[in-house]
């Protein structure tokens, strides 16, 4: 039998298990320019607004999920032990989200992250999330979109740098200011040393 297949974004009355009607937006979208490429071939290179933005995001995450109704679900048969409906009911969930309507809802320093996922499929361009866990499709639903925030929220706190305390800037001026001074010491010395031995060879 067919997995039985449907997607709230050709079903705009799918049942609300697929998604939330009272969440229509997660706050703010972000701006699709690139960023700035790194000169070493390392990870790209944020700005300090980049940054910003991405700790503000993060911060409010949890009181403003992805709305539900950009991810397309379908079901098929679960496999493995499990009972009686192993293989019988279409209880397996298929989250597929794709990036082109996730990547605007989520902070530029996410998107090369969540391309290199273990959920990404290229072909598709989406990122491809199940669960199998339950016997029940609307658990299942539930599951694939927990594992989505939990990628997002693990994937944030991974990329996303904490901001810097007056503290630790002082620190570090500090510390700059003793390295300078310690390399023009050294500095002044070598030349020392040269002015001596010139002198010695006029002798």
């Amino acid at each position: 039998m067919a997995a039985l297949r449907y997607s709230t974004r050709f079903f705009p009355h799918a049942p609300s298990l697929l998604c939330n009607p009272t969440v229509t937006t997660i706050g703010r979208s972000f701006a699709s320019r690139p960023a700035a490429v790194s000169t070493t071939g390392k990870d790209p290179e944020y700005s300090s607004d980049d940054l910003a933005v991405a700790r503000e995001w993060l911060a409010r995450f949890n009181s403003n999920p992805i709305p539900r109704q950009i991810g397309e679900i379908s079901f098929s048969r679960s496999g493995g032990p499990g009972g009686q409906n192993v293989n019988k009911v279409n209880t397996k969930a298929t989250l597929k989200m794709p990036l082109d309507s996730l990547l605007p809802l989520v902070p530029r320093v996410l998107h090369s992250p969540l391309r290199a996922s273990r959920y990404f499929a290229a072909r598709s361009q989406s990122l491809v999330i199940q669960s199998e866990e339950s016997r029940k499709q609307a658990t299942n639903v539930d599951a694939c979109y927990e594992k989505l925030h939990q990628l997002l929220k693990t994937t944030a706190k991974e990329v996303i740098p904490g901001e810097t305390s007056p503290e630790q800037r002082d620190r570090v001026h500090k510390l700059k200011k003793a390295e300078n001074e310690a390399r023009i010491r050294a500095k002044k010395l070598h030349s020392s040393k040269k002015s001596r031995r010139r002198s010695g060879n006029d002798d």
